[in-house]
Parts: C-alpha cells; sequence; structure tokens
C-alpha cells in the first residue's frame, strides 16, 4: 500500500512524458521568475542612474554568482543524494541528508556577511570598480552578502521540496518573491529614492519571501520531508560522508552558477580595457538577457532531475535516458526559437536598457547580442548533460563538464580572442567554449553507452 508521502512522488506507473512535463514546466517558469528580477534591477537601474549604475551593478554581479552557486551546490547535491536514497528505501537517512544540508549552509552563509560587512569595497575595487563606481559597487555588494543566508536557504529549500514531490510549490515561491521584488524595486529607486542600495535591498527581499512560502510544504499531509538533526545513533563519520556525498554531487551545480560570475567578472576587465565603463555597461545589457537564458535551461535541467534521480534510485536507466531524451529535444527547440528573438530584435533589447541613448553602448551591445548568443545552441546541453551525470551518481563527468564550462576553457579562450579579434573576440570565446564542451559531453556519453555503464 502506498503512503500518503508517496503519493506526489514521480511514479513509474504514470506516463513519463506527462510527469516530464509537470515537473519541467513548472520549474522553468520559477526559474524564469528568479532571472526576471535580475532583470529588473538593470532595467530600473538603468533609468536611474544610466550607464554608471549599469557598469556598478555588472560590476557586483559576480559575488551574488558565488552567493547562488554555493546556494544551488548544496540544494541541487543534497536533493538529489536525498532522491536517490529515497529511491531505495532509505527514507530516514534522506531526512538526515536535508538536516545536514540546511545547517551547513546557514553556517557557510554567515561567511559572506563577514566579508561584505567588513571587505565590500575591496571586493568591488578587486572586480575592477574605479573611483567612479567604487561606493555604488560596494553598496551592492555590501547587501547582498547580509542577505546571503536568504538567498543560500532559499534555493535549499526549493530543491529539496522539489524532490519531495512538490514542484508547483517550488515554482510559486520562485515566482512570488521574483514579482515582490519587481515592485519593491521599482517602488525603493524612485519614490523613496534609494537608487543602487535600493536595488539591492529589493533582491535581499525576494529570498525571504520564497523561504516563507516554501514552509507551506510541511503543512501539506503528503510531505515526507523531516528537519532530524538530533539523532545521536547518526554518527559525524556519517555525517561528514553524507555531506561529502551531496557536495560531490553538487559541485556542477555550483560551477554552473559560478561560471557565470566568472565569465561576468573576466569579461568585465576585457571590456575595460576595449571600451571602457560604457563597454562594461554594454555587457551589462548582455549579461542580464543570459540569466534569462540559462535560466530556461537550468530550469529544465533542474525540473528533470528528480525524475532522473529517483529513477536512477530504482534501477530503471531506459527510463532515465528517456527523461534525458525529453529534455535534449526541448532544449533544441528552445535553443532555435531564442536565438531568432534575440537575433531579429538585438536593437530593441538594446534600447530597453540603453536610457540615455549612448550610441557607444548600442552599437557594442547589439553586436555581442548577435555573437556571444551562438553559445544557445550548445550551452543548454551542455547543462543538461551535467545534470544528467549528476543524478545517476557520477560527479566526475559532471564536474569535468562543469569546470570546462566555466574555468578551464572560457577563460583562455576569452584572453586569446579578445587579444586576436578585439570585442569580437570577447563575444565570440562564450559559443566557441560551449561548442567544444558539447562535443566531449556527447563523447563522454556515447562512451559510456558502448560500455553499458549507464
Amino acid at each position: 500500500m502506498q503512503s500518503a508521502g508517496a503519493s506526489t512522488q514521480p511514479t513509474l506507473n504514470q506516463h513519463p512524458l506527462k510527469e516530464y512535463s509537470k515537473y519541467v514546466t513548472f520549474n522553468v517558469m520559477g526559474m524564469i521568475g528568479v532571472s526576471c528580477y535580475i532583470l529588473a534591477d538593470t532595467f530600473f537601474v538603468s533609468k536611474a542612474l544610466g550607464a554608471q549604475g549599469l557598469a556598478a551593478l555588472n560590476l557586483a554581479l559576480p559575488i551574488f554568482n558565488a552567493i547562488r552557486g554555493i546556494g544551488m551546490m548544496m540544494g541541487m547535491g543534497g536533493a538529489t543524494w536525498y532522491s536517490i536514497r529515497k529511491g531505495q528505501h532509505a527514507e530516514e537517512e534522506a531526512n538526515r541528508i536535508f538536516s545536514i544540508v540546511v545547517t551547513a549552509t546557514f553556517l557557510c552563509s554567515l561567511l559572506f556577511i563577514l566579508a561584505g560587512v567588513f571587505f565590500s569595497s575591496q571586493i568591488a575595487s578587486a572586480f575592477g570598480a574605479d573611483e567612479s563606481l567604487l561606493d555604488l559597487s560596494g553598496t551592492y555588494l555590501k547587501v547582498l552578502c547580509c542577505f546571503a543566508p536568504f538567498f543560500m536557504l532559499n534555493d535549499v529549500m526549493i530543491c529539496f521540496i522539489r524532490n519531495d514531490g512538490d514542484p508547483n510549490l517550488g515554482m510559486a515561491a520562485m515566482v512570488v518573491g521574483s514579482l515582490a521584488n519587481i515592485l519593491l524595486d521599482y517602488i525603493f529607486i524612485f519614490p523613496f529614492g534609494l537608487g543602487l542600495f535600493g536595488a539591492a535591498l529589493a533582491t535581499g527581499v525576494a529570498p525571504v519571501i520564497g523561504i516563507c512560502l516554501t514552509l507551506i510544504h510541511w503543512t501539506k499531509p503528503s510531505h515526507t520531508l523531516k528537519f532530524e538533526l538530533g539523532h545521536s545513533e547518526f554518527s559525524a563519520k556519517q555525517t561528514l560522508t553524507s555531506l561529502r556525498s551531496s557536495l560531490a554531487l553538487g559541485f556542477p551545480s555550483f560551477v554552473m552558477e559560478l561560471a557565470t560570475g566568472i565569465v561576468i567578472l573576466v569579461f568585465n576587465l576585457l571590456m575595460l580595457k576595449e571600451a571602457g565603463n560604457t563597454g562594461v555597461a554594454a555587457y551589462g545589457v548582455i549579461a542580464n538577457i543570459s540569466y534569462v537564458v540559462i535560466a530556461i535551461y537550468t530550469g529544465i535541467a533542474q525540473g528533470v532531475q528528480p525524475l532522473m534521480s529517483r529513477a536512477f534510485g530504482e534501477g530503471d536507466m531506459a527510463l532515465v535516458r528517456k527523461n534525458l531524451h525529453y529534455a535534449v529535444w526541448t532544449i533544441a527547440g528552445v535553443s532555435v526559437l531564442l536565438y531568432g528573438v534575440i537575433f531579429f530584435f538585438s536593437e530593441g533589447i538594446t534600447q530597453i536598457f540603453n536610457s540615455e541613448g549612448n550610441a557607444e553602448l548600442q552599437a557594442i551591445a547589439v553586436t555581442g547580442l548577435k555573437l556571444y548568443f551562438l553559445a544557445v545552441f550548445f550551452a543548454g546541453t551542455n547543462i543538461s548533460m551535467a545534470i544528467y551525470f549528476t543524478s545517476t551518481n557520477r560527479a566526475l563527468p559532471a564536474h569535468v563538464i562543469s569546470l570546462l564550462r566555466g574555468l578551464l576553457l572560457i577563460v583562455p579562450a576569452a584572453f586569446l580572442l579578445a587579444r586576436l579579434l578585439g570585442i569580437c573576440g570577447v563575444w565570440l570565446s562564450y559559443p566557441v567554449t560551449e561548442s567544444l564542451v558539447f562535443l566531449l559531453a556527447w563523447i563522454i556519453y556515447c562512451v559510456s553507452r558502448r560500455k553499458n555503464v549507464y
């Protein structure tokens, strides 16, 4: 007899495409909501502060990626291990994994608070802020860091309730928080006149609202997720083993999120050299559009993860591969649509954020949009492949894919192509990197299938 808690879990007697559509749709909607509040910051800051505000905001974004990266590493890694152990009917251990991850995430977030309170100006300077941008970027960084516990715990809670069979509530938490952020962005920046501080404050409030909504999950009779850290029979060694396993599975998600921050940091430095603060502002437009695009791909990959992890725990690799194929075909269709919109509407997209009508910013950003986003034909599949390997408890291939995308290829490619081709080389380094990683990911996948590994 099936328990009430299991009734909302993905099950093998339901149609796989129906389950896939449900989980992916909810998660993509939620991820788009999250990315839209970054766009809202960019839009309102551009209206209030112009190119200087855009440049300051973009210089502060890498620390936001670091915060979200650790939150996603804890959340995706812990939730994946939780779902695998649930599929293997180890419910008590699964709940301890949740408890350990929540506690570790909170402790880790305290480091960001210390960094923001005492070193925000130094961090902003290290990220490339000059005297004209230092105060603006430092203020944004300080507020973001002080809200780090909420950003990180919100990511963890959403990942776990999604793996506990509640993707719709996870989506609601992301969307409602994001809509509140957009509203507060306007209120804080314009009627209250708080500038970049108001934008950061509005962004920080969003995960607080999200966490409050995720708590609804524990009022539902179907939930199976429990906080059980205090059990004495779970030794320190077992705690460290579970945490290590969660971190290993979550590391690709950390790298994928951090990769955006690394790319922003490197590209900012290159754009400062090639076109000054105007170049950084132009890249700020592209970076924020990229948040939405990557959010869609991440939403597809993270949405299908609970289904693949549970099927893997139950030993049904045919279902794992079927869900992977659904994700890859979805990503292919979305990529064609996205690039078409970006290519044909690049002028209008740039004008939305170019409130001062800066001709140089407009020209740089329009060209950048068309070249940079050639990567969409490869990036989404790379993300889904990393999640596939994570979901099947193979951390190493996922680590390789994520590290190549986020650091080992993109950084040298950006410097090399910028030296050879100038600004166009900066834009092209991203699609070049993603295409090379795409080839490697499919080679790894095909070899593993040929050897009947999975």
